[in-house]
């Protein structure tokens, strides 16, 4: 019933303002990375891919029932993550029922996240993302997949996901720093066409998510 309730009121009131969240982990890692990120990420969609998203974000813990009310969930940091039994029952529900979390390491996460994934989805396995998939194709086009945007330890940029009954619920986004380029100007001072590469490719997630 709750899955059926969720997807009824994510789908009945289009013409409405959405909202979409940070989620506030424990662990002791800075899940609070990058204040400036996701506001200029929802004023980009909001002009450019016409959605209606609410200009500010909110905190969502993991293990709160606030969590079912977001249709996007996006996390960062540089460090560690830890989900308590009570987070990974709800997180798995929150996917279950429609919801989409996006993990975005910001360079020092990577050690941490995989264990919690895995509590989540135990019998699931990350998945690295093709090229040709839609989350690279609209609205916007990412011919080789995920882009590059902060170097770190200069590997190539990787999407991971878990997917459940062929859908993407959860996006791991690994050695690319989207967030780093959602960021205003002045924090990390990248080039203009580096930001709108990485507001490009974070329009593409939030699009695949209200059109799947």
């Amino acid at each position: 019933m709750k899955k059926v309730l969720f997807v009824l009121l994510f789908i009945s009131f289009p013409c409405f303002s959405q909202e979409i969240a940070l989620l506030k982990y424990n662990g002791g890692g800075d899940w609070y990375a990058n204040p400036t990120s996701l506001p200029n990420l929802i004023k980009f969609c909001n002009t450019n891919i016409h959605t209606q998203i609410k200009s500010k974000p909110r905190t969502v813990e993991p293990s709160s029932p606030d969590l079912l009310s977001y249709p996007f969930v996006h996390m960062t940091g540089h460090g560690n993550v830890v989900f308590s039994d009570a987070d990974v029952t709800n997180l798995r529900k929150y996917l279950l029922a429609g919801g989409f979390l996006h993990i975005d390491d910001n360079y020092g996460m990577d050690q941490y996240i995989h264990k919690e994934i895995k509590k989540i989805f135990p019998n699931e396995s990350l998945i690295e993302i093709p090229a040709n998939h839609p989350i690279f194709q609209k609205p916007f086009v990412f011919a080789n997949g995920l882009p590059k945007i902060h170097e770190h330890d200069g590997k190539r940029p990787q999407a991971f996901g878990i997917f459940i009954e062929n859908k993407l619920v959860l996006l791991y986004t690994y050695e690319c720093d989207l967030g780093d380029g959602w960021e205003d100007a002045e924090v990390h001072n990248d080039p203009l066409e580096v930001r709108e590469k990485a507001l490009k490719m974070g329009a593409n997630i939030i699009n695949y998510i209200f059109t799947n």
